[in-house]
């Protein structure tokens, strides 16, 4: 077997066209965009070599032929969060092979070794974490749109090679509409607590505008930095000028009317982004971006073959919660839901098994678990300790209380 750095447009190629081959048989897989993929490992595009470096290799068999593919990377100010140098690696497919695998591995932890790493977190993304970001390993189903879809063998390599469950990500889905396809997104008692709550003087819901875009991707930024700055310590924040150029790229899929924000005195105090599920597209499209598949794309999105919608991201400032501004914010859907009967589903991901709060607000909507990711992490320097997520969170939140001053 023989490891090869890419640095050829065969060798990009190989990268590409690989998982084409493995899933070439399984019903659930839908192939990304080459060219959303190709952009991660492009420093032109991926703003993440603002302050990182990363690579890649593909695995040749004796043969020649192409039988796995890993990147590995080093995002310095995800790095810098952590406890100890912490690197990433992930687009990792291999065939049922053990030795395979393990050769992958070792290839992105030696890269990541050498540039001090001491530990790795995978199959993780080059960039932000709604994106490619762990591994699946319950739900073996269609994915949504940016959610990775693998082989369930993969779990059994990531384990014995010595990761461990670094935390857990967890898509819940409700069903939109019933069977009379009238919106029934929450249980009576919710809806009556969102609907007090949405009708509460001095607040007030819109949706986004491209027209006026700047506007809402500075509430956005505003609203999610403060709230996750509470919730994640390690958290990234936000830029505006790098969500707005992402957003403008996503033009064509997304629907302004299913990212909502609520305001009380004009003041932004949360919002939601729900996207229509482009997966229920690119099964069609098979990866590629040419002229038929361009038609195809506008023939499907005109026919709404995309019913599923799928809340990527969200926050209420941190002196509204637990007021049922979330409810309130879905409360709002219904209008939208009246008008496009297409949508017939929500996807909730993903949700952190540290994340109590947000996993009961789920439930208590009727929403079921239906897939579970995992972030994995493995200790390059054996020395350490390892943690799960949470229990670090638990520890740093002990030792802050700890060095408080006693007041007198």
């Amino acid at each position: 077997m023989q490891i090869i750095e890419i640095s050829t447009k065969r060798d990009r190629k190989e990268f590409h066209d690989l998982p084409k081959r493995l899933y070439i048989n399984d019903p659930f897989w839908v192939c990304p965009l080459d060219s959303e993929i190709e952009a991660i490992f492009d420093p032109s595009k991926n703003h993440s070599f603002r302050h990182g470096v990363a690579t890649r290799w593909i695995l040749r068999d004796e043969s020649g032929k192409t039988t796995g593919r890993i990147a590995a990377f080093i995002d310095n100010v995800r790095s810098a969060a952590q406890k100890q140098p912490t690197g990433g690696m992930g687009f990792f497919e291999v065939i049922e092979d053990k030795k395979a695998a393990f050769l992958l591995i070792d290839t992105a932890k030696e890269w990541l070794s050498a540039r001090g790493m001491e530990a790795i977190d995978g199959p993780i993304n080059f960039g932000e974490n709604d994106n490619f970001w762990g591994l699946l390993v319950d739900g073996f189903m269609q994915q949504g749109y940016g959610m990775p879809y693998n082989m369930k063998y993969y779990r059994e390599f990531f384990e014995s090679y010595g990761f461990q469950n670094y935390f857990e990500q967890y898509s819940y889905h409700r069903e939109a509409r019933n069977q009379k396809g009238e919106f029934t997104l929450f249980p009576e008692r919710l809806w009556k607590v969102a609907e007090w709550v949405a009708k509460k003087p001095g607040f007030t819901f819109r949706h986004f505008e491209f027209r006026n875009a700047r506007k809402y991707i500075d509430d956005i930024c505003e609203i999610y930095n403060s709230t996750w700055l509470y919730l994640k310590e390690d958290f990234t924040p936000l830029v505006p000028d790098i969500l707005e150029e992402s957003m403008q790229k996503a033009r064509q899929v997304l629907d302004e009317e299913t990212i909502i924000f609520i305001y009380q005195n004009d003041k932004p105090v949360g919002f939601s982004v729900l996207l229509p599920d482009l997966n229920q597209i690119l099964k069609y499209i098979h990866g590629k971006l040419d002229i038929i598949s361009i038609i195809k794309f506008f023939y499907h999105k005109k026919t709404h073959k995309m019913t599923r919608l799928r809340a990527v991201v969200g926050g209420v400032k941190h002196s509204h919660q637990n007021q049922g501004i979330e409810a309130a914010i879905f409360y709002h859907l219904y209008e939208v839901f009246s008008k496009k009967p297409w949508y017939k589903e929500i996807e909730l991901s993903w949700v952190g098994d540290y994340n109590p709060r947000m996993i009961a607000s789920y439930e208590a909507m009727g929403a079921i678990k239906m897939k579970t990711h995992c972030t994995f992490r493995y200790l390059i320097n054996d020395k350490l300790a390892f943690l799960r997520y949470k229990d670090e969170m638990a520890a740093k939140k002990r030792n802050k209380e700890e060095k408080k001053p006693i007041q007198e």
